[in-house]
């Protein structure tokens, strides 16, 4: 059960990294900090990026589960 979790846990990870790579990115860095046009709280994310939004944060909950479970189950 244990190696079942772990092997999951990797692919997760796998997935939520891929998805955090597909997103554009929504400012320039700490440049935008500065109150440029284009920052984070600018608009919402549409089509792609949108989904892209919501599968990285259903695969970072699942992966904070997974590892919770894990450690629990380990110690």
């Amino acid at each position: 059960m244990l190696t079942l979790l772990m092997v999951l846990d990797a692919i997760v990870a796998i997935v939520l990294i891929a998805s955090i790579l597909g997103q554009e990115p929504k400012s320039a860095g700490m440049g935008g900090m500065d109150g440029g046009v284009d920052t984070v709280f600018s608009g919402k994310a549409r089509g792609m990026d949108a989904l892209l939004a919501r599968v990285t944060i259903i695969f970072a909950i699942l992966f904070a589960v997974i590892t919770i479970v894990i450690a629990k189950m380990t110690s």
